[in-house]
């Protein structure tokens, strides 16, 4: 039931940062869908993706269709190992304010929780639910080492990462 209020808060608070349309960083930015020139289908699994490894060209927009088959929320984010780091610290201390509010979440302000608190604000990640299916649209700008990777506490260290390469 924790997992469920925690993907939740996250869902909301993800859905509302992909409206602003993020930010930019050194390998591109959020686009919108109707720029998309390839749309990749990723699945999401307790606690894998399938494909293993993504690839992009500089310069082209994906639309990555995310499909949660799994019985856990999954997050899709992409960036280098650094920003995965410091997304799964924010993670963990988001779940502990989220676990002190108590299960009776129907009255919080999610909108209260800022987006700075866990980085979902960045356009770059997006928490899917279980059986659920989400996008995430990007444009690649350059060539850089990075990684789509489940930053919910734990799975990232369980092997839910892969290498994008953009060529």
């Amino acid at each position: 039931m924790k997992h469920l209020f925690i993907a939740a808060a996250f869902a909301l608070v993800s859905l509302s940062a992909l409206a602003d349309g993020g930010k930019s960083f050194a390998f591109g930015e959020p686009a919108p869908a109707a720029k998309a020139t390839r749309t990749v289908e990723v699945v999401l699994k307790d606690i894998a993706f399938e494909p293993k490894r993504l690839h992009a060209k500089a310069g082209e927009t994906v639309r990555f269709v995310l499909i949660n088959e799994g019985k856990l929320p999954h997050e899709f984010n992409l960036g280098d190992k650094a920003m995965h780091a410091e997304h799964q610290k924010q993670m963990i201390a988001m779940q502990g304010k989220l676990f002190t509010a108590g299960m009776h979440h129907e009255g919080m302000d999610h909108g209260q929780m800022g987006h700075a608190d866990h980085g979902h604000d960045a356009g770059n990640t997006v928490l899917v639910q279980p059986g659920q299916r989400a996008e995430l649209t990007w444009t690649f700008r350059q060539s850089a080492p990075i990684e789509f990777a489940c930053n919910v506490p734990g799975h990232y260290q369980a092997g839910m990462v892969g290498p994008l390469t953009i060529e």
